[in-house]
């Protein structure tokens, strides 16, 4: 593929479940890049199941990059998810900013919080590392509820009128990131969900709606991230790299949506053709 870029995800890896590595992994091997990995965190299943066990690998995260700089490793892009630490942080800048040059692609997850709460364990340190973090980001993909904890505005709250997700969009790009997407949000004035953003290319806001399809599953983040590179990487604009990651993923929740054990996550490999629709 002549377009090929070397990936690396920085993001826990499941023992068992579809989320994180495990979600993104096939779907950006599927875009025919070069994918590698860092793992913050093993995680023996997805939280879903409410018995789990995590070991922090942040002393393996410092040894690889070492190991990595001294073998002269370069990326093309570089995504990251869920931290383990506060010191994963400081780690991630470092390198980002010794990987940086002209077309580095940088997008964050600052994964933390939903459904107008923050995640167990999540303090607001937590917060505060994630606001360091987004600011050396080119593209940025909180959650609603993670965009509220993050500006400080209207936390908690499940929808937002349009001025309002103006005010937060605004205040996320004060941190530093260049782009922004919100995802998960509902607007005020129509009910509709929908994901609001601000992309840089063009200097302009916009808000898409989304068919809400009233299921959960694990993971659902980590591939409308993984699809959103995949298509940013492929020369799309913003916007319309958003609007082909919310059209996979409703097709993927759609097919999955009977499945009894929902707490491993959406089986990708089984629907990756629905990749090259």
């Amino acid at each position: 593929m002549e377009n090929s870029k070397n990936i690396l995800i920085i993001n826990d890896m499941p023992g068992y479940g579809k989320v994180a590595l495990a979600a993104m992994l096939p779907i950006l091997s599927n875009f025919g890049h070069s994918v590698y990995n860092l793992p913050t965190a093993l995680v023996s299943n997805t939280l879903d199941y409410g018995r789990f066990t995590i070991l922090d690998t942040t002393q393996y995260m410092k040894q690889s990059i070492a190991v990595w700089k001294e073998l002269g490793f370069s990326f093309d892009c570089i995504t990251t998810g869920f931290l383990a630490s506060a010191e994963q942080v400081d780690i991630i800048r470092e390198f980002i900013a010794s990987q940086k040059k002209e077309d580095l692609l940088v997008m964050t997850d600052p994964i933390m919080a939903d459904d107008g709460k923050l995640y167990n364990g999540v303090t607001e340190e937590t917060v505060e590392n994630m606001r360091r973090l987004i600011g050396v980001a080119d593209v940025i993909v909180p959650n609603l509820t993670e965009a509220t904890f993050l500006t400080g505005k209207y936390v908690g709250r499940e929808s937002l009128t349009r001025e309002e997700a103006r005010e937060v969009v605004d205040a996320l790009r004060a941190f530093g990131p260049r782009s922004v997407v919100i995802t998960s949000g509902a607007e005020t004035e129509t009910g509709s969900h929908v994901v609001w953003g601000y992309s840089h290319k063009s200097g302009s806001y916009f808000t898409i709606p989304f068919q809400f399809v009233k299921v959960h599953f694990p993971g659902t983040g980590d591939m409308f991230s993984a699809v959103l590179v995949g298509e940013l990487l492929a020369g799309k604009r913003l916007e319309e790299a958003v609007r082909r990651a919310m059209d996979v993923l409703e097709t993927l929740i759609l097919l999955e949506r009977n499945e009894i054990e929902k707490n491993k996550g959406i089986r990708i490999e089984k629907y990756l053709s629905v990749l090259n629709q």
